[in-house]
């Protein structure tokens, strides 16, 4: 196995583990602490998100190696594959970056440092409830659109591992 084919693989399973990640939260996570008050509510993603924002070694791992993995794969394929493949490869990379990654740094972290900074003890009832108001809808919605994306990408990148 040359080095694009570890790239591949590798970018497969990050990009896999990353949808799973993103599938959780969309599935588990925010349903099950919807049913919150808000201060809970704000709690609770705080605590979650506190350990990502304190770089969490694995999942950081996979979060960075999945974007360099999948370019890395990109950047070889590009040399190696033609016709579908190559465009499966290109797809699936442009779709992880824009659709998954772009999001996330424009939408979900700067959602997820602003609730991050709210000191929930000292909000009055009707701060907690526009602080997730101006949250919840937003970053839900972000979060499916990447999900989305990203378990497309998945899909992209098994079948181009199968077709080689």
């Amino acid at each position: 196995m040359g080095i694009f084919h570890a790239a591949l693989i590798t970018a497969t399973l990050l990009c896999s583990l990353v949808a799973g990640f993103l599938f959780a939260y969309a599935v588990v996570v925010m349903p099950g602490i919807k049913s919150l008050s808000d201060r809970d509510f704000i709690r609770a993603f705080q605590v979650t998100d506190r350990v990502i924002q304190n770089n969490q070694p694995v999942f950081i791992s996979v979060w960075v190696g999945s974007v360099v993995a999948v370019v890395a794969a990109a950047f070889l394929g590009g040399r190696l594959l033609d016709g579908v493949d190559f465009l499966l490869l290109v797809l699936a990379a442009v779709a992880y970056i824009a659709g998954v990654q772009l999001p996330t740094i424009v939408i979900n972290v700067p959602l997820n440092n602003r609730l991050q900074a709210l000191d929930v003890d000292a909000l009055s009832d009707a701060d907690l409830r526009l602080a997730r108001v101006q949250f919840e809808s937003r970053w839900n919605n972000s979060n499916v659109i990447r999900t989305l994306v990203a378990c497309w990408v998945s899909v992209l990148l098994i079948v181009l591992l199968t077709r080689l």
